[in-house]
């Protein structure tokens, strides 16, 4: 029997889900409040994982499950992780069939590979510095089939506003027309959530905009529980453009661009002089922590790439030279660039389990939204696989599961509260800005926390929940670290945080994470 799905969010993640869901022959509604061309995907830079081995370094899904799990501190699902990796190989293919012009190795034409964070092996495919973009103009094209077709229906410049529900089973949603202000009711099987992170919370990320979590908050409101949303990566390589962060796309230490600063006027390469093995290629976090400290003590870190060759910047970062002298006015090839970490990424977010099921009945969530796949610390080139990976499986367990359309006649819409006014938005903002850091103290932390603890909008209690998880993890693990708690501890926190609200009070627990099957 068809079913009617109802996926908030157009990003890679919504769309594989929607593509997914309509080659079954499933009804589609696909909300979001910016179309897909301006979604948050759009900016990814340096590639998506997978272990083709084109390079001959005796890769294999094997390998990439193992650097996963080590850049994120054992805290993923093993399970959802190895799923995830051995499919990497072939969904690379798909997109590839799709159109998506991965580079390529000379008269082989295999798909090219680029060195990343955190892994030992080359089996990052890319299009040049601008993989984001090809991967969502792909996934247009096929998803407009589906839309001909009559499978798919977008409702663009829709916000979500809130879940009709019976208690904790999901019937569909309330979403409101950003251009007229007039609300909808869409009642479905099954509801997938694919709203990205939550950047809006605070300031100069290198997010979107537009991904303000707001859709997470009111599920937060909701009662759904949140999982590792200390976990907030900072990204190494930073600049500062616009009023927000602008990335600099690991890419470019992959080819080859070396960290240093400045120690008795010589150049120093730390991080080749500290982690001989990886160098520049350290997980995110160390990378990150790495440079914060030598900003502090030598005042200046750049990330130098004069020395890659013509072809380098010609065939895999064009985009990133263009980016430099767009938006600094100045030219990658011929200048180092002045860089500091800036949050990039939410390891954390909605609790879903390895099919993608949160705990409500018929609602799911998949990407940067939901807690999966990354546990303390991603590694770089798993975001676009994670996205991608996960819409499909979210809407295949969605498909197979959704019951929504038998229990809407008893779902009803709680009264949403109203918009937090400017002042606390720029309050909480900045609260959590300043205590979310790379570096944190339980007297950090708890000073934050009461300076928005009278605050009750659905995205203050959202950041309440980050701090009171930071809080709670007495520990310093991934791209959680601890001053008054530096060192991992396996035995008291190698698990799950999960924090939820009850109507008055937000509770953290720590679940346990699965064994490996």
């Amino acid at each position: 029997m068809n079913k009617k799905l109802i996926i908030i969010g157009a990003g890679l993640a919504g769309m594989t889900a929607a593509l997914t869901a309509a080659k079954k022959n499933h009804v589609v509604y696909l909300v979001s409040s910016q179309p897909s061309e301006q979604s948050q995907s759009v900016m990814a830079e340096g590639g998506i994982n997978g272990a083709l081995n084109t390079k001959g370094e005796a890769d294999s899904p094997q390998e990439h499950y193992n650097d996963t799990m080590h850049a994120g501190c054992e805290l993923a699902d093993p399970n959802a992780v190895w799923q995830m990796t051995q499919a990497a190989p072939s969904l690379i293919t798909q997109l590839a069939a799709m159109g998506v012009p991965f580079n390529r190795i000379g008269s082989s034409y295999d798909i090219d590979l680029r060195n990343f964070g955190g892994q030992k092996k080359k089996r990052t495919a890319f299009v040049q510095s601008d993989t984001g973009k090809q991967l969502v103009t792909a996934l247009i094209d096929a998803l407009r089939r589906e839309e001909v077709h009559g499978l798919v229906q977008r409702f663009s410049h829709h916000d979500f506003v809130t879940l009709c529900h019976d208690h904790t089973v999901c019937g569909g949603c309330l979403i409101q027309d950003t251009y007229t202000g007039r609300q909808t009711t869409l009642l479905g099987d099954a509801v997938i959530i694919a709203t990205g992170g939550m950047h809006g919370l605070f300031q100069h990320t290198t997010g979107s905009l537009a991904n303000t979590g707001a859709v997470t908050a009111e599920l937060f409101r909701l009662g759904l529980p949140l999982a590792n949303s200390e976990f907030i990566q900072y990204h190494p390589t930073t600049v500062m453009s616009n009023g927000k962060r602008m990335l600099l796309s690991e890419a470019a230490r992959g080819e080859g661009g070396r960290l240093y600063t400045l120690r008795q006027g010589q150049p120093y390469y730390f991080m080749e002089e500290k982690y001989p093995e990886l160098g520049n290629l350290m997980p995110r976090d160390i990378t990150a922590r790495e440079i914060e400290a030598m900003i502090e003590q030598y005042g200046t870190v750049y990330l130098d790439m004069r020395h890659l060759s013509p072809a380098v910047w010609e065939h895999k970062l064009q985009g990133l030279q263009d980016d430099c002298q767009t938006y600094l006015g100045l030219s990658a090839r011929t200048s180092p660039i002045p860089v500091a970490p800036g949050i990039h990424y939410f390891m954390g977010g909605l609790y879903v389990d390895a099919a993608h099921r949160t705990p409500w009945q018929n609602l799911y969530a998949a990407g940067e939204c939901a807690a999966q796949y990354h546990g303390a610390n991603r590694l770089g080139g798993n975001s676009l696989l994670g996205a991608i990976y996960g819409g499909i499986t979210a809407a295949q367990t969605a498909c197979t599961e959704g019951t929504g359309s038998a229990c809407s006649a008893s779902c009803h819409v709680t009264p949403v509260p109203p918009a937090p006014s400017l002042h606390e938005w720029q309050m909480l903002r900045h609260v959590l800005s300043q205590t979310l850091g790379l570096r944190r103290s339980h007297a950090s932390l708890w000073h934050g926390l009461n300076q928005i603890a009278d605050f009750q909008s659905p995205p203050a209690l959202l950041g309440q929940a980050l701090l009171y998880s930071a809080l709670a993890r007495k520990e310093s693990r991934g791209a959680h670290w601890r001053s008054d708690y530096p060192a991992r501890n396996d035995a008291a926190y190698k698990k799950t945080t999960v924090a939820s609200y009850n109507g008055s009070t937000i509770q953290i627990q720590f679940m346990p994470i699965p064994k490996k099957k």
